[in-house]
């Protein structure tokens, strides 16, 4: 992909009629800058210096489009796979543990989680991992949209990461995600207590061509998992979380109260959320769910 970029790069200088050095000083940058970029040599490109270079090519954010490819180049390999298996996943089930998923952060909110990490060298970086993350989220606004289905622990919802008011802004927009008819939104208690996926997150993918691959994150690690039998262990740990979960409706509430301050908002009962579940399952107009979060209608009986 740098590769590439250079390209892109090259062709629309010598269209433009511009030097390497001239497209530098237009770019804020010294003529050999440019020829490392053409060559894809020395460090990858910054996004700030792809929108320069955008702008004094006229290349319509063509270059700011290939930019978070070339990024991601920096990735390890199974990163890269995980992230090229999940633009293209029909499915994507997620159990988060500590922080709200990727997916569904608000711009203050990633900002604030990826601000965490100490190997971060600047604010430039944070900035650039901000706008990869948020393009990222494009997908779920695109016409091959998947179905996404997020179980959070209780404690996303207790840690005010960035402070009361990003978190805020962060529980809101759980809730406006899980108002669109892709998005399932639940919560899974503390007094759950332990079970499969206590060490980190987990996300299972579910590819055009019918299989599953898993991931597992902790805080200093990633596993991507693509032996069927494994992904089937880890499916089986997630649909465990999904069911011991607040339904849907539940957890909706649940978020909604911590958002209007009540942080010690207590949690049903096991009993009470079983005959809530029963409700529901009754108010459903006739519809069930499969594996992987899709909806199906429920079969009616023959007269």
């Amino acid at each position: 992909m740098a590769a590439l970029f250079g390209s892109r790069v090259r062709r629309l200088r010598i269209a433009a009629g511009l030097t390497q050095a001239e497209l530098g000083e237009k770019a804020y940058v010294v003529g050999s800058r440019i020829t490392q970029i053409e060559r894809a040599s020395g460090a990858r490109p910054t996004l700030e210096l792809a929108r320069a270079l955008d702008e004094a090519l006229g290349a319509d954010d063509l270059l700011v489009d290939l930019w978070p490819y070339v990024y991601r180049e920096a990735f390890p390999d199974w990163s890269r796979a995980f992230i090229a298996h999940s633009e293209r996943a029909v499915s994507i089930r997620e159990y988060a543990a500590h922080v709200v998923p990727g997916l569904l952060q608000t711009e203050e909110y990633a900002r604030a989680v990826l601000s965490l990490d100490v190997m971060l060298s600047g604010e430039e970086q944070l900035e650039e991992r901000v706008a990869a993350r948020l393009g990222r989220q494009d997908r779920l606004r695109s016409p091959d949209r998947p179905e996404l289905w997020v179980v959070l622990d209780e404690a996303v919802l207790r840690r005010p990461v960035g402070g009361w008011a990003v978190m805020r802004g962060q529980l809101a927009g759980l809730l406006d995600a899980a108002a669109e008819p892709h998005i399932t939104v639940q919560v899974l208690p503390f007094d759950e207590g332990g079970h499969g996926a206590m060490g980190g997150s987990l996300t299972v993918l579910t590819l055009p061509d019918g299989t599953d691959v898993a991931y597992t994150e902790g805080a200093d690690y990633g596993q991507l998992i693509e032996e069927p039998t494994e992904v089937e262990r880890y499916a089986d740990i997630y649909d465990r979380l999904r069911a011991a979960a607040l339904p849907p409706l539940m957890s909706l509430d649940m978020i909604r109260s911590v958002l209007e301050g009540n942080r010690g908002a207590s949690v049903p009962s096991r009993s009470q959320r079983r005959r809530l579940a029963h409700k529901q399952l009754q108010q459903s107009s006739g519809w069930q769910l499969r594996r992987g979060g899709r909806r199906l209608p429920r079969p009616r009986p023959r007269p």
